[in-house]
């Protein structure tokens, strides 16, 4: 497992002694995994959560300027900054390299204090990017992901679903008697109450493709990324009697004495003939069925 105080470094060279010297340079900073094919960088991008990539140009499989093209077309490795490893040191092969996506060049022979200052700078400069994405991707008040964030991991993991033909869930949830509870209680208690489901929503969600974030207002939505209809209805029951178990006092619902959830859930075997869009609207149409039916409960349906 990756020492994440540390940058992972990806460094991608067909020639071990490439490999050696770059490794020697950098690993006493940065966490260093090594790939020797082409063909191989984009799995192990993806898997070793790579910070940045040290990628040779002249490979024999695929040359490096195809490579960049191919991890700059996915979401999950586009961000990555790719610095070109090449003996080549012209314009045009400069120029070449940026318009693939190429953040910087390193050339051969290496000079190591300045790789490591370069490879320094890039690695400072994703860190901080990266922390300002995520917090443009939280809620402000719940500090759980916020709507933008669900947007795009649900792009993501439906897309994923599709290639995979594999089965997705979604779920929406919605605090009962939520306006009531705000008129009587105040908004400060409000703003509590959120804060608190939240945080118990949060917390229950283990996997690493699962995603919980406010969505707006009183209401919070789930994926659940190969998640059955049976096992996606079990696990919103669950999060559901969670949400009871917390016992914020509500004298004013119409449907139990403490604050209640409510929760649509809607499940599929992802393909090309459906739009994601569907599946959500399924999973909203069955939680207004909950409300309908009492509230405090869960609706299900399999399309």
């Amino acid at each position: 497992m990756p020492n994440k105080a540390k940058a992972t470094i990806l460094i991608v060279d067909d020639e071990n002694i490439n490999l050696e010297i770059l490794s020697a340079g950098l690993s006493e900073e940065h966490q260093i995994v090594r790939c020797s094919s082409a063909l191989d960088v984009m799995p192990m991008a993806q898997n070793e959560q790579s910070d940045l990539i040290l990628l040779d140009i002249g490979m024999p499989e695929m040359d490096g300027y195809q490579v960049c093209k191919a991890l700059k077309k996915f979401d999950d490795t586009r961000h990555i900054p790719v610095v070109f490893s090449t003996a080549f040191d012209s314009t045009a092969d400069e120029i070449k390299g940026f318009e693939c996506g190429a953040s910087d060049y390193i050339t051969k022979p290496f000079n190591m204090r300045l790789v490591q200052h370069r490879v320094g700078n890039l690695v400072t400069l994703k860190r901080q990017t990266d922390l300002l994405e995520e917090l443009a991707n939280l809620d402000g008040l719940t500090h759980i992901p916020n709507r933008r964030h669900f947007d795009g991991a649900f792009d993501a993991e439906w897309r994923r679903a599709v290639r995979r033909k594999s089965v997705i869930s979604v779920c929406m949830l919605d605090i009962d008697c939520f306006k009531q509870f705000n008129d009587h209680y105040g908004h400060a208690a409000g703003d509590k109450c959120l804060i608190n489901i939240a945080n118990e929503l949060y917390v229950h969600i283990k996997r690493p493709g699962d995603v919980v974030a406010r969505y707006g207002g009183e209401e919070f939505v789930l994926i659940l990324p190969e998640n059955s209809s049976a096992d996606a209805e079990l696990f919103a029951e669950y999060l559901r009697q969670k949400v009871v178990d917390l016992g914020i006092k509500h004298g004013y619902s119409t449907c139990a004495e403490v604050v209640t959830m409510s929760i649509g859930v809607a499940s599929t075997k992802a393909g090309k003939n459906m739009k994601k869009e569907v599946l959500l609207k399924q999973a909203d149409e069955q939680l207004y069925l909950a409300k309908s039916k009492g509230k405090n409960q869960v609706a299900a349906i399999d399309i």
